[in-house]
Formats: C-alpha cells, structure tokens, sequence
C-alpha cells in the first residue's frame, strides 16, 4: 500500500493512492464498481474512497454541453438535477459560476455524445434522452428497465442503458487474448458452462464468455481489467503475474481457498489479488490496539479476535503487539467490515486515546465537562443520596471514587471520568467522539432514554456511556463465559429480561446465549428509595435459588425465576429490575428538556406519596 499523499482538487484532504481489488461506493460517482487503482482518504476521521479516475477530476473544465463558460468542480451541488442526465445531483459536480447550470461528476468527465452514429449495439443512429415520462422500458442489452437517461431509436422502439450503448458483442481481452469474448446472458449458457466472473465469481445476467475455454468475465472487468503484472515490494520482493486460469490454491497469505491469483514462478509464491495490498499496520473496531500484518503468525495465539475459530500458524494474519495471544484472520480484515481501509505504517499512536480531563494537582484534575472549577478525587463510598448523582451517567454515586465539585455540587464517577474522547465500536469502521454537552437523546444500542454525557458518530448514532463502555469480550456474571458483540440473530431472545431482542446482541456462541444492551448495562449495585442497605443485581446462573421469594416487594406482582432482578439478602427484598429502575432511570431530576411537538417535561423524583395533577413531569 502505498504511504505517499496527494492534494487533490475533489477532496479537502489528502489522498492516498492504493492498489485496492475491492473497494466500497465511490465518494465522488457514488458508484460501486469493482476496480484496481483507487485513492483513500488519509484523514482519520474521514472514511473516503475515491475511483483513480474520480479522484484525478480537474477543477476546471470546458464542456460541449456549455460552451460559454468554463465549470469549477464544487462540493455544493445544491437542489435539483443534473443538467445533462437529468438525475438527482449528488456533490461532488460541476457548475457555472456565471450561470445556475450544474452536471454530477460523471456527467461532467465522461459527457454522454448528444447522439451516436454508428453504435455497437444497433444498426441505426441512436439520440441521447434524459428521461422518457412514459415510465420504465427495458435496455436492449441487458433487459433490465430503464429509469433514469438512455440512447434510443424512436423508429425502432429501442432504448439503451447510457453503460449498455457502447457495449460490443465481441471484444478481445488482455486477460484472455486467445480468443474473442462474446457478449452473451449467463442464463443461455449450458448447465457446465462458467457463469460467474472469473475473477470475481459474481453471476450477473450479462457476462462476456470463451466458448472454446470456458472463460466468462463481467462488465466491470472488461471497463476495468484487472493488471497482468502488480509490483509491490512489501508483499513479494519479485512481480505478481495474473494466473487467469481456474484452478484450486491455497493462498500464501491468508491461508483461504480462492479465486483471482497471482504468482511468482520464481519462488513459488501465490497469492489472491485482494491479499497484494493488505496494510501493514491498521486499526479495527474490534480491538483496542492496533494490529500489524505478519507472513507468518507462528505458535502461541489462540483462535480468532472476530470469528473465535481456529487460526493456524502457518500463514500470514495480523496480531496485536501489546495483547499477546491476540490474532485476526486476514478474511475478516477485508471483508468482515472491521477495518476502515487505513493504512497506518508511520503514522505516530500518540492520538488514538486523548485524555478528556488535565491532571492540576495530586488529587485534582481539570475535565473537559466542567472547566470553571477543578474537580476533587473522594476515593470511600459516600453514603446514599438520591441529590447525588453522576452528571455523565445519571447514576448514584454512592459506590466507588468519584470527582467532587464542592462550590457547584458537581459530581463525576471516576470511571466516568476516564471515559476515552474516542471510542471504536464493534458494529461500525468510523470512530464514535465522546459528548458532555447534556441533551436529552435515546441510546441506539439499548433505547434508553438518558441525559448525560453520550458517543456520537458522523451518522448520528448515539451511544449512551452505559452501553459506551461495555468492551469485547464482557465478562458477566450473568453467564459462565465471555459475551462477544454480534450482529442480531433470527430475532432471537435475551436470556437476561426475555424480550425480543430488534437490536444487535452480546453472545455466547457456545450456549446459544444472548444479552440485550439494555440488561448488559445494568448495575451490579444500586440504592433504591429508603433502603438501608444496597440492592444486587441477581443473575439466573449467579444462584437465584438462593432467594425463595417469589413476588415483587414494589408491585407485589410475580417474580420469574428466569429473569433477572435486584434483591437485598440482608434485608429479604427483592424487586423486578424494573420496579427498581422505571423507565427514566438515567434522567437527571431537576432537568427540563422539550420533544418535537414543543412539549416540555420536567424529571422529578419518584419519591412523593402524592404527585402533581396536570403538568409535564417525568417521574425517576
């Protein structure tokens, strides 16, 4: 992968040029192609892919559509659509600074001809459409409809995907330059023909085919070709040559079976295209460190950090230098969706992990929530008060150390304290930044509603600190082995509250066991009204046969012995988790926030024998 940088006039940041077999929608077509020369986005915090093509876009060009003035390419695409193909404008594109003319990107670097005359496809001249208001007609070529611009010949009745117009029926092709390929649909081929892309084993409905060698390729592929010859030093010290014929191999880096090789018959060294331009050094949502390449894994790892499964030594995979038995598959680094594509060879560690708060003295330190005044560290347990509560997860402070602002009756957890400013999360590549500006906002893992401080993401996700710090693998009481975060499954069960879980999990593959984010981040102790002693969080496996009781000391209502719930062994209460909690549990009381209709609420405390009539209250 390549480390060198380029300015470039389509993006504010640098890029990178890599050698990438697989990439995602292009930043600037927003077209998802398969293709072999790109450019990434070097910016941390920007996730950007762009095709060599896109990328290289100048910032000014005459085009036949406007011959009067010459188009700037812009960010600001603004309303409406392209003057050219009559689609949606998406930015990046090109507009007029003197007119309100404006083409997308493509429309802009490769204009449509106003008409063809002598076209591939057809015997007669073809005329460019933006739209035809009579609705969908099928493409000649390939038969799918057509909704958007197209070529057409209105004597004939035909019409043409602007993609499909310059298709030839036969091509030669440097990947198979023995014989012509011809333009055929997949589904006329004989049940033993090839028909799937031979180097990216996709079945599309129109595919390019040898009928002699029995070599099919798609579309992309004839646009696209992938190289003869990839020279890249860090993975092989000789040039990589295609091996366009299909045979069964075992890939030298990763150790999968595959299709798309490349060999050098000097070493005996063979490799899938897509494994030539692994980083080096990277970063995955699933791990805390970051993780580096190595050819050959060796002894002393245990299975997987993604999948969990076996993971041999005898082939290349990324391992964690600070987590010793820590390893990954290079599968699930390329396609598993835990890598953001960065390559970070050379680039310093020193800002993944910043500090929200500057230590100012011994036990004093400086947070970023509540910069007027220092904080003070009380490391014993103050005594229950339900005007005490942590301003970054509404919770009591009445376990563990916390940080104490005397003169303005700040209170912050020590652990919420060093909560990290930026946090990787297991469902996603982007980097979630940590919050402390309190809004009232519904976490999108547990769908609690809460005030204090949260995660958010460029897609606007918000991630309460309570599921926030929950990490891979959780070590729960609830269950004898570690959780792991999975994307949900069937719909399946919590095995802490029962509920259908409609989010992502934590599991145990091994017992077909789930955990909600909801019962996840439950606290193990909490106070509860005018109790005199702490509540626990009781677990079915953590030995729930040891309380008899079978009602709830609140409601009065039954307790499943299969559910979880908070009881005192001290005092005989127990009470559903629930009854303890309510429904606005991580609210702090004394706030008044507004929803969407300009109501406002105000959080009191559930603590009045007698409650108000008619005013907005919402009880904690």
């Amino acid at each position: 992968m390549a480390t060198t940088s380029v300015k470039l006039p389509i993006h504010h940041h640098p890029l990178s040029p890599i050698v990438r077999f697989l990439v995602p929608t292009c930043a600037g077509c927003h077209v998802r192609v398969v293709l072999y020369n790109s450019y990434i986005c070097i910016e941390p915090s920007c996730i950007l892919y762009f095709h060599k093509e896109c990328a290289e876009a100048p910032l000014m060009i005459n085009h036949p559509s406007h011959p009067h003035h010459r188009l700037r390419l812009t960010n600001d695409s603004g309303d409406g659509p392209c003057d050219l193909c009559g689609q949606k404008l998406l930015p990046p594109g090109y507009s007029c600074p003197s007119c309100e003319f404006k083409l997308d990107l493509l429309c802009g670097i490769k204009p449509s001809p106003p008409a063809i005359e002598r076209p591939l496809c057809h015997d007669h001249l073809l005329v460019f459409l933006k739209k035809r208001e009579e609705g969908k007609v099928p493409c000649e070529v390939c038969k799918d409809s057509i909704g958007g611009p197209s070529y057409s010949f209105f004597e004939c009745e035909v019409y043409f995907h602007v993609d499909c117009v310059n298709l030839s029926k036969e091509i030669s092709h440097p990947c198979h330059s023995r014989h012509p390929l011809k333009l055929i649909e997949s589904d006329t081929l004989t049940d033993d023909a090839q028909k799937t892309c031979r180097f990216h084993e996709e079945q599309l409905k129109y595919v390019y085919h040898c009928s002699i060698c029995n070599f099919t390729i798609c579309l992309g592929c004839t646009r696209n070709p992938p190289p003869l010859v990839v020279e890249h030093t860090k993975t092989h010290k000789h040039p990589l040559t295609l091996f366009s014929k299909k045979i069964s191999f075992t890939c030298d880096i990763c150790g999968e079976i595959g299709i798309m090789l490349y060999i050098c018959f000097q070493c005996d060294f063979v490799i899938h295209g897509h494994c030539i331009d692994i980083g080096r050094v990277i970063s995955i949502n699933r791990h805390h460190h970051r993780i580096s390449f190595t050819p050959h894994l060796g002894a002393g790892y245990s299975n997987c950090g993604v999948c969990r499964k076996y993971i041999s030594k005898y082939f290349g995979a990324y391992s964690c230098s600070v987590c010793p038995n820590y390893a990954v598959h290079i599968r699930y680094v390329i396609y598993g969706g835990v890598w953001d594509g960065k390559e970070l060879e050379g680039i310093p560690d020193d800002a993944e992990d910043i500090a929200p708060f500057k230590v100012v003295g011994g036990n004093l330190i400086c947070h970023i929530s509540h910069k007027e005044h220092t904080l003070r560290l009380h490391q014993e347990d103050i005594i229950n008060d339900e005007h005490k509560q942590c301003i970054a997860c509404s919770h009591p402070v009445g376990f563990g150390s916390i940080y104490v602002c005397e003169e303005y009756c700040f209170f912050l957890h020590e652990k919420c304290a060093n909560l990290p400013m930026k946090r990787k999360f297991a469902f996603d590549i982007i980097p979630y930044m940590l919050e402390v500006v309190c809004r009232v906002y519904c976490c999108n893992f547990c769908g609690i509603l809460s005030d204090g401080f949260w995660y958010t993401s460029q897609g606007n996700m918000s991630i309460d600190v309570h599921c926030g710090s929950l990490s891979e693998p959780l070590v729960h009481d609830g269950h004898i082995h570690p959780l792991y975060f999975y994307k949900l499954i069937n719909n399946s069960s919590c095995n802490g509250c029962y509920k259908r879980v409609n989010s992502d999990v934590l599991r145990c593959d091994d017992c077909d066991y789930n955990l909600c984010f909801s019962c996840a981040s439950l606290p193990e102790k909490i106070w509860y009204m005018n109790e005199e002693h702490p509540l626990t969080l009781c677990c079915v496996e953590k030995g729930s046969s040891k309380n008899n009781k079978n009602w709830c000391d609140n409601c009065e209502r039954e307790l499943e012995p299969r559910k979880w719930f908070y009881t005192c062994s001290d005092c005989e209460v127990s009470l559903h988790v629930q009854c303890v909690l309510g429904d606005f549990s991580r609210l702090v009381p004394g706030r008044i926030f507004e929803i969407k209709d300009g109501t406002k609420y105000e959080v009191v405390l559930n603590n009045q024998n007698t409650r108000p009539f008619n005013q907005n209250y919402l009880y904690n």
